[in-house]
């Protein structure tokens, strides 16, 4: 459960459902977060006949990743909580399994696709709420979320044909 910091947001969504999102936001957050760990992590170790595709591809998902992570960090704090920050906190609420750098480069881009589909998961149990809730910013920003991991799942899944 996330820290509420201010006692009083009077802009039409209720405190308990304030809570529901950002306690929503927090693991898409954190998803997010070890998304782009992972995903560093395999630009940096990328090997093969494939390394510069699969290493610039790498470099541009994670560069992406990370300014989702702001955006979705400074939802929460939007809506009045303290966001989560550390890497502790992150491996409570990810549902994002590690990997180490060393595997072969296909089993990389599997690894992003199970990764990226545990976020498209993750965002999608936001929409009901936002929605409930008429909170348009949050579902916003989920929606173009959903947009981006859908499309990145499309052109990591064509890699392994």
């Amino acid at each position: 459960m996330l820290i509420q910091q201010f006692t009083e947001i009077n802009d039409g969504i209720e405190n308990a459902d304030r809570i529901k999102i950002a306690d929503g936001l927090a693991n898409l957050l954190a998803d997010s977060y070890s998304l782009y760990l992972k995903t560093l992590n395999f630009h940096w170790n990328v090997t093969g006949p494939m390394f510069n595709t699969l290493h610039l591809m790498f470099e541009a998902q994670y560069n992406e990743l990370i300014l989702a992570v702001d955006l979705i960090a400074e939802r929460i704090r939007a809506l009045g909580f303290i966001t989560p920050g550390s890497c502790s906190e992150f491996n409570k609420l990810t549902k994002i399994e590690e990997h180490s750098g060393n595997i072969e480069a296909m089993q990389m881009v599997k690894f992003l696709i199970i990764a990226h589909e545990v976020v498209i998961n993750t965002a999608r149990k936001l929409i009901p709420i936002t929605e409930e809730t008429s909170d348009q910013v949050t579902l916003d920003l989920v929606t173009s979320r959903l947009q981006v991991h859908e499309k990145t799942v499309w052109m990591l899944r064509s890699l392994t044909k």
